[in-house]
């Protein structure tokens, strides 16, 4: 029996959605291995800077994804420069940023996951280093994608992040784009089950945060609201049956992944706001209640599976299929803040 999803009551006051923002693939199904000219790439993602008024769709764009073995290694070959994709350009990042729409990398995914384990095993200190050192050098934040499902290296996975917070602590204000360091996990408790439970128990806590947020992921297909919503409840209200138990999520310590780019046809969730997912979700996402963790109601918000060319089967989110009436209308409807403002910390 799934647990009756919790919501606040009629008397609360709905609690604005703060973060509202897109993985971004590039136009060769996330490796990013090419230059882009700015006037080409804004012909494929122009939707994403303005929703048709000239405001952004979103808040957060996550470059994805940077092979974390080259990262370490800091590799230049055809597709990579000194570890980084060649796509992900200064340029790139001023594109967003110039307009308000706050910018990181994510490294890893699901390709390379192997990858992920070899790199945490050679030297996670330096890894971590380096991945703080593009993040100050490109002004982006990172997100930590590591899914490995089967006994993840979490001895190592923290050297990784120590060494990160070394050189970019955690900041509560967001004013530092370096200083942003998330994780991913499942989009319910059943996988990812000990990189969840760790980061749930030790990083994404309120009193004495590491990280500074979670983002629960798409599932393997679009989903309901209904079942989207159960996925999101299982973090808030952790696995106590499990053993070792899932501790509880604050609300305010994640956002929840929903599809704009899936198979051969045009969803609602990029073309059409009132038929969407954010739309059906939103309350849910704006009133959801703690259940042992954090003290206030409301998810952080949304993140959008993915922006231009995530895979070589499907239509992406390039001309003639933008999301300006999906994605950009949400953020009208929800009143979305851009630049994104502090997170809530509780």
């Amino acid at each position: 029996m799934s647990t009756p999803v919790k919501t606040a009551n009629a008397s609360q006051a709905v609690t604005p959605v703060q973060i509202y923002g897109a993985w971004h693939c590039g136009n060769d199904y996330c490796t990013w291995g090419a230059v882009r000219s700015i006037a080409e790439f804004d012909s494929q993602n122009h939707w994403l800077i303005d929703r048709g008024d000239g405001r952004p769709s979103v808040n957060v764009v996550i470059l994805s994804f940077v092979n974390p073995l080259s990262l370490l290694h800091q590799t230049t070959d055809a597709a990579t420069l000194n570890g980084v994709p060649r796509g992900m350009t200064p340029e790139i990042v001023n594109y967003f940023s110039s307009r308000g729409i706050r910018v990181m990398l994510s490294i890893g995914g699901i390709t390379y996951t192997d990858d992920w384990d070899a790199a945490l095993a050679e030297n996670p200190t330096l890894f971590g280093q380096r991945a703080a050192a593009v993040a100050s050098q490109l002004g982006v934040g990172i997100e930590i994608d590591y899914e490995q499902n089967t006994d993840p290296n979490l001895t190592a996975l923290q050297s990784f992040i120590d060494a990160y917070r070394a050189i970019n602590p955690y900041d509560a204000t967001g004013t530092r784009p370096q200083a942003r360091l998330t994780i991913d996990v499942a989009a319910g408790d059943r996988w990812l089950i000990a990189l969840n439970r760790k980061a749930t128990a030790d990083w994404l806590r309120t009193d004495t945060p590491v990280l500074d947020y979670a983002n629960a992921m798409v599932p393997a297909r679009p989903a309901s609201a209904t079942s989207s919503q159960a996925s999101w409840q299982e973090h808030v209200d952790g696995k106590p049956q499990y053993s070792p138990p899932v501790p509880p999520l604050a609300p305010a310590k994640f956002t929840g992944g929903i599809y704009i780019a899936y198979g051969g046809k045009a969803l609602p969730e990029c073309i059409d706001y009132n038929t969407s997912l954010q739309r059906a979700t939103a309350p849910y996402v704006q009133t959801v209640v703690p259940n042992g963790a954090g003290t206030t109601a409301g998810m952080l918000g949304f993140m959008f599976w993915a922006a231009e060319r995530p895979s070589t089967r499907g239509i992406g989110t390039v001309p003639p299929y933008t999301c300006e009436g999906g994605v950009g209308a949400g953020a009208t409807a929800l009143t979305i803040a851009v630049p994104m403002p502090a997170l809530r910390q509780s």
